[in-house]
């Protein structure tokens, strides 16, 4: 083995030492409430199809139509031939969905997150960045040569007190709407008026609350009811939205100076129409369908109940997103593979992608979870606490 590969593999090795070694399962069949994994059928809580629609027979059917019409690839960048009429249509109807002058789709939200920020500032400019954001958010920030500060989570004083002391040309302020490892929700109506006063935007990353939250689940600034010239609004649609792609939404001229200088939508092959047009039939359902965000609410609600005895903390989360904290990586992972040896995928989640000592089970809701899924994921989790104690059979 050369010593370039000797440093890979002993680094791999202390990942595996610290129960951080990430690996992959493959999956056979649509997503849905149960998934087929290495031969293996499971009770999915690990996915981000919060609405159950990644599988939906109307959107299904609407690529179909629409790879006849337009085939399977978009073959060129937007700005060269890729921008199809599919595509017109839905950045006209994200705009209407979540009530703002216009919208640009991208590739998918780690695109969007890093083309918006790198657009709007550079050097000389100030990022304030909450510090439970996004590795997309973060990796813009850095990319983008502007000087950033991390804000405590959610500290409204601690950002205004580095606004108000900001000299910078431009600011902008950057966070998640919902919380992607703790299911929380962003004071969006403080940091808005926050970023008013102080002549700051505020990107405002919606990947979780995009079709969950908000009137006809048009996101967390309807969730809110906040508009505002200073906001800047990215959602993916590779979510509760169920299909592929994401977009940034805001005033039209800024939505316009990102189609001239966000590079990683300049420089890219278009998603394929098809997706486009699946994404205008989802998004139909969405604003139609309230049960499905009626059964998240009471998904949630079921459980905050059934695993309240667990030695366990859930963290209160009103949304999809329902975090196990068990503390320890190796806890944490040997919880992931009991629940797997029943039947139940629920991930665990350790650092670095949240912070040290917080590893966790990541519970994802679907409104195509029934109660009998939601039971069955309960009972497992308190007979796995009844083991560890020593009290089960």
């Amino acid at each position: 083995m050369t010593s370039h590969h000797l440093h890979f593999h002993q680094s791999l090795s202390e990942l595996s030492a610290q129960s951080l070694r990430r690996t992959r399962r493959v999956v056979d069949g649509p997503q849905g409430p149960t998934l087929e994994a290495d031969g293996v059928k499971y009770l999915s809580f690990c996915s981000n199809d919060y609405l159950g629609l990644a599988s939906h027979p109307g959107i299904v059917d609407a690529t179909i139509s629409a790879a006849r019409r337009y085939g399977v690839g978009a073959a060129a960048s937007a700005l060269i031939s890729g921008h199809a009429q599919a595509h017109e249509t839905l950045e006209r109807e994200l705009a209407d969905f979540v009530g703002m002058p216009r919208a640009l789709y991208f590739s998918n939200g780690y695109m969007a997150n890093i083309g918006a920020i790198t657009a709007l500032v550079g050097a000389g400019d100030a990022i304030f960045l909450d510090r439970l954001s996004h590795a997309s958010l973060i990796d813009g920030a850095r990319l983008s040569r502007a000087e950033f500060s991390v804000y405590p989570h959610n500290d409204i004083a601690r950002l205004e007190h580095l606004l108000a002391k900001c000299r910078s040309p431009r600011k902008l302020v950057i966070t998640d709407a919902v919380f992607s490892m703790d299911g929380d929700i962003a004071p969006l109506a403080a940091l808005t008026a926050l970023c008013e006063r102080h002549g700051a935007w505020l990107l405002v990353d919606d990947a979780h609350g995009f079709g969950v939250l908000g009137p006809q689940g048009r996101g967390s600034l309807q969730h809110f009811g906040l508009q505002s010239d200073c906001l800047v609004y990215m959602g993916t649609l590779g979510k509760a939205a169920g299909v592929a792609g994401a977009f940034v939404a805001g005033h039209a001229d800024l939505v316009e100076w990102l189609m001239q200088r966000a590079r990683t939508y300049m420089f890219t092959t278009a998603n394929p129409a098809m997706m486009a047009s699946a994404v205008s039939a989802s998004l139909a359902i969405i604003g139609r369908d309230e049960w499905r965000r009626e059964r998240l609410r009471e998904g949630a609600a079921y459980l905050g109940q059934r695993l309240a005895p667990l030695p366990w903390k859930l963290l209160p989360s009103s949304t999809a997103i329902q975090p196990l904290i068990v503390g320890d990586n190796q806890k944490a992972r040997g919880l992931m593979g009991h629940l797997r040896s029943r039947g139940i995928w629920v991930p665990a989640i350790c650092p670095p992608t949240v912070p040290k000592g917080t590893a966790r089970l990541r519970i994802s809701l679907s409104a195509a979870h029934t109660n009998e899924h939601l039971e069955q994921l309960a009972d497992a989790l308190l007979y796995a606490a009844s083991a560890l104690a020593g009290d089960a059979p």
